[in-house]
């Protein structure tokens, strides 16, 4: 059975560009691949002569060849010496040809999954992305705002446009691997990929670098950035600057800045998620007799507490509202405190005689106690004894 015309297999006029001729055959590799039709015993067959078709037209000393001779260029047919010698060049020439056409395959049904396909490295590579730690105090974070930090980065280099040649000259394919960025080899029937030596991977070369960034097409510099730090933020918190990150390869989009939140150690206040904690002195006559005393507030102000009488070391009281505000909205938190009753000291003899006095009707007050301690009593003098 004669072979069709190469061209009406991938459906493309003859003269078709390189690109044509590559969107033609992805389209019709994706379209007859056996995997996708498994009910049709054609569809491998129609693969493989689209895969034939591709593997000479893709070349272009072979799509050269084919053009003019037709398929008698790798036939033997041609009668002269000056296409390619049979089993050199043609779909069933060798090993090396199958291995090669096998890749391709592989490379362009399935390079998008897998970075890319067969042009290496992206040309245009993203920035890398950056972190900076920026400590605030908890009032900071009670209130939010706005801070200037300064960040270490890489930017493009405005003497080549981030072209890495001088003048912002654009740089030129690279004649290893042919703007691929990787070059092959073939071993029997495998085919060994690897990264062009020449260019590393990014298929262009520049003759004339920068003399600003060196070929580089960045430059390291010091940028001020505005932070804005929302209320309510606590350690670990992480705001995105899109875009602040170092700049890209060769044009590439600048990658991102994270900041990373980190709250100081307040000196009265504990935090725990959106809610306070904090110690508060009481003298042992207001814990005894009951009273009203200030606290300090985290927004700066003082909110008045009745204390119970006979309120004891440890008592736990809550402030409704009086917390960090939540981060996404929802109000605010509660600062509970903690009573720590004070015992006096440096007491005058007026102040002695007092709490002596105090003491003793204490006793007489409460005939248990007097009890008890006159049995503790006994218990060391017997222990003495």
């Amino acid at each position: 059975m004669s072979k069709r015309d190469y061209y009406d297999v991938l459906g493309l006029q003859k003269g078709a560009s390189a690109d044509d001729i590559k969107k033609a055959y992805r389209r019709k590799a994706k379209e007859l691949h056996p995997d996708r039709n498994a009910d049709n015993p054609e569809a491998e067959t129609q693969f493989k002569e689209a895969n034939e078709a591709y593997d000479v037209l893709k070349d272009p000393e072979k799509k050269a060849a084919y053009d003019r001779f037709g398929h008698a260029a790798f036939d033997g047919g041609m009668g002269g010496g000056g296409g390619p010698r049979p089993g050199a060049g043609g779909f069933g020439g060798g090993q090396g040809d199958f291995a090669s056409a096998f890749s391709d395959v592989f490379d362009d049904l399935f390079g998008d999954f897998m970075g890319g396909g067969r042009g290496g490295r992206s040309r245009a590579a993203r920035g890398s992305d950056l972190r900076y730690n920026l400590r605030v105090t908890l009032e900071e974070a009670y209130n939010g705002l706005t801070k200037t930090i300064t960040v270490p980065t890489s930017v493009q280099c405005d003497a080549c446009t981030g072209s890495g040649a001088e003048g912002g000259a654009e740089p030129t394919t690279c004649p290893t691997c042919s703007g691929m960025g990787k070059v092959r080899a073939t071993q029997g029937f495998f085919t060994v990929e690897r990264t062009c030596p020449t260019c590393s991977g990014l298929g262009q070369i520049i003759k004339n670098p920068c003399n600003t960034c060196g070929g580089n097409g960045r430059v390291q510099k010091e940028r001020a950035l505005s932070v804005n730090v929302p209320p309510g933020v606590e350690t670990g918190t992480r705001i995105r600057l899109a875009g602040e990150g170092e700049a890209g390869v060769r044009g590439g989009p600048p990658g991102d800045l994270y900041i990373f939140v980190e709250v100081t150690r307040h000196e009265i206040f504990d935090r725990d998620g959106v809610n306070l904690q904090c110690r508060v002195p009481v003298s042992m006559a207001t814990a005894a007799l009951g009273g009203d005393i200030e606290v300090p507030t985290i927004a700066g102000g003082r909110s008045r507490v009745s204390i119970p009488a006979g309120s004891q070391s440890g008592r736990q009281m809550r402030l409704r509202g009086k917390g960090m505000p939540a981060l996404r909205g929802g109000g605010h938190g509660d600062m509970f405190i903690e009573l720590a009753v004070e015992t006096p000291v440096n007491l005058t003899a007026r102040q002695k005689e007092l709490l002596k006095e105090f003491d003793s009707l204490s006793e007489d007050n409460n005939p248990e106690s007097k009890s008890f301690f006159k049995s503790v009593k006994s218990f060391w003098d017997a222990m003495k004894g």
